[in-house]
């Protein structure tokens, strides 16, 4: 197993993790995803989500988060998975325990609170389970073994959206404080993060709807 944060997985050793994947070697990555330079400061990084506040960005991110999963998911032989253990914790260990088996490389990337979020770390599972819960994080599996059994490889994992981004982004100080310097700023791209995310919703919902021939 490799173990690492998304400042190496998203940006800085991104080659090195393409190459890895691209490879077709049994390998298992983890990524530790904390959606910001955790080890340096709290920089945005590739991986802060839009409407987020981080060093790099006081005004919020005015871009959206790469989307990792996909990326790995594009290449059709490699094992990708999004977990929340805090969301559901039998979908977590499904997930290490496909990639423990998957011969081939595979991907999974964790939800990881951070303090630089400005949560009290004690709820950390909670915040997790509100992440899940306003899709802001989609719990998935991607299995390719299943493609040579007729199935569909992507597996969505999480329901619909059930409350709006704003109920699980408020509750920590990396949105909240745009709110209180610059309402009209926090609105539109709370705004744009929604539109987002809903689109990103549908897109994972026709992928999971989409059997194969």
């Amino acid at each position: 197993w490799i173990v690492g944060g998304d400042g190496w997985a998203y940006d800085i050793g991104y080659g090195g993790l393409d190459h890895a994947l691209a490879s077709g070697r049994n390998i298992n990555v983890i990524v530790l995803d904390t959606e910001v330079y955790s080890n340096t400061g709290g920089q945005a990084s590739k991986s802060t989500p839009l409407a987020a506040v981080a060093k790099f960005a006081a005004g919020g991110k005015g871009t959206p988060k790469k989307d990792l999963g996909m990326m790995a998911m594009s290449y059709g032989n490699v094992y990708v998975a999004k977990i929340a253990m805090g969301a559901n914790d039998r979908q977590t260990l499904n997930a290490i325990m496909e990639a423990e088996s998957y011969d081939g490389p595979s991907i999974i990337i964790a939800y990881s609170q951070c303090i630089a979020h400005g949560i009290n770390m004690a709820k950390g599972m909670d915040q997790q389970k509100l992440a899940v819960d306003s899709g802001h994080w989609p719990l998935y599996r991607y299995d390719p073994r299943l493609v040579d059994e007729g199935k569909n490889p992507f597996q969505l994992d999480s329901k619909a959206p059930s409350i709006p981004l704003k109920e699980y982004a408020y509750n920590e100080n990396r949105y909240r404080m745009l709110v209180q310097t610059d309402p009209e700023a926090a609105g539109r791209l709370m705004t744009q993060a929604q539109k987002g995310l809903t689109a990103r919703w549908h897109e994972y919902e026709n992928m999971a709807k989409k059997q194969e021939a």
